[in-house]
């Protein structure tokens, strides 16, 4: 529809845009060379970004897509809330204030469940079990987890390891192009632990941070969200099938702070679950990375006992982001929440605070978002008992563009 078409190239230019006030918010942009001269020259301050996406909206609001194919209905909603997203963010830079849970409703169109110190202090009692002996849990925690840190001078071959095992698990199921390629890189001084720098034409630039120590199981976390099946994956898709096979320019760019992150951040991170069902990751992590790594397998299986529980306290970062944006709490207060119910060192909570002051509510989009894009698929019988239907619901929805609200309907 050649509306719409028009719109998204205004979308493109829009975000493009916003990149000189936000230097965070376009994650990635492989499209053509004049919308981005356009957006330079056209759109200088927030105030016509503004305007200009309201005319857009306006356009769009009036476009009829309800008797075309599923695709072209969600590529409809997909351009208005990623729109109404940008218009939020630049509300934002321009001093609008919004709660934690506003800011999440009008930057990703969801909102996290709230939960009460009590309902991480269950797993915490039974963690204390798992870990017995004198001084806090954490420090317990700490020593415990430290004989399972992968050595510096082995973590690129750890790492090298998993993200092709990662790899061979996703290419049967998923066609990829076959020029499809990454690059490593060890950074620090760095708020996150792993970034995907997507490059277009099916390439990316895999980040890790070693600020900290990386525990073993992190090497799969990492192989599986910045890679196979998740972040590269899931760019090199929607570049074929969206922006190359369909034409739609507006999937050449990656906004950051809008709806289709938590449908990026969710899929890799469930996407872990898909690529390795079961127990057959402690059997991988077991039996390759533990030696490759040079650790101790006596311990493992308490290793992934309280692993697992320390899993169940993911939701305790969204509780100390949001008692902290909202300034009920201070940086000081919110790391010691943060150390108390998510059993971090004060080092990794601070990093964790950093990452709220640059990022802000996007913590919601990892776990939120993976519990949203799992029921999804759940739902339409990508089932662990039946892994084929999985993959392809997984491939369906990260080629799609499909929002975090459309998880629901």
């Amino acid at each position: 529809m050649e509306a719409m078409n028009r719109a998204a190239e205004d979308y493109v230019k829009l975000v493009l845009a916003m990149g000189p006030h936000d230097p965070d918010y376009v994650d990635s942009y492989y499209g053509p060379e004049e919308l981005k001269a356009a957006a330079e020259k056209e759109l200088t301050d927030l105030s016509s970004i503004q305007q200009r996406a309201g005319a857009v909206l306006a356009d769009l609001r009036a476009v009829d897509a309800s008797q075309q194919e599923e695709l072209v209905r969600l590529r409809h909603r997909f351009l208005i809330l990623q729109l109404e997203s940008l218009v939020s963010r630049a509300g934002m830079l321009a001093g609008k204030r919004l709660s934690f849970d506003e800011e999440s409703r009008a930057l990703y169109d969801a909102t996290a469940p709230t939960y009460p110190e009590s309902h991480f202090q269950e797993t915490l009692d039974r963690l204390e079990e798992l870990l017995r002996g004198p001084g806090p849990l954490v420090d317990r925690y700490e020593a415990f987890r430290k004989k399972f840190l992968i050595p510096p001078d082995r973590l690129d071959e750890v790492f090298e390891a998993a993200l092709e095992e990662c790899r061979v698990r996703t290419k049967p199921h998923i066609e990829l192009p076959e020029e499809e390629s990454f690059r490593i890189e060890y950074v620090t001084d760095k708020s996150w632990s792993g970034y995907n720098w997507y490059e277009g034409n099916y390439h990316s630039l895999i980040q890790v941070n070693t600020d900290l120590p990386i525990a073993i199981d992190r090497a799969v976390d990492l192989a599986c969200h910045e890679g196979y099946p998740g972040h590269h994956v899931y760019n090199v898709v929607r570049e074929k099938h969206l922006a190359r096979d369909r034409g739609w320019v507006e999937f050449t760019v990656l906004p950051l702070f809008s709806p289709m992150q938590l449908i990026a951040e969710g899929s890799a991170n469930y996407g872990i679950d898909v690529a390795f069902p079961g127990n057959e990751r402690i059997v991988f992590e077991r039996d390759v990375l533990f030696p490759l790594a040079g650790l101790d397998v006596s311990q493992v299986e308490l290793y992934y006992e309280v692993e697992e529980l320390m899993s169940e306290l993911s939701y305790a970062g969204n509780e100390a982001a949001r008692r902290y944006l909202n300034g009920e709490i201070g940086a000081e207060e919110a790391a010691a929440w943060l150390a108390r119910y998510e059993v971090r060192t004060l080092a990794r909570a601070q990093q964790t605070i950093r990452f709220y002051d640059q990022y802000r509510s996007y913590v919601i989009n990892y776990n939120l978002g993976k519990d949203m894009v799992g029921r999804y698929i759940e739902r339409r019988g990508g089932t662990e008992d039946n892994p084929r239907k999985r993959w392809e619901e997984f491939e369906a929805l990260i080629a799609s563009p499909r929002l975090p609200s459309g998880l629901v309907e």
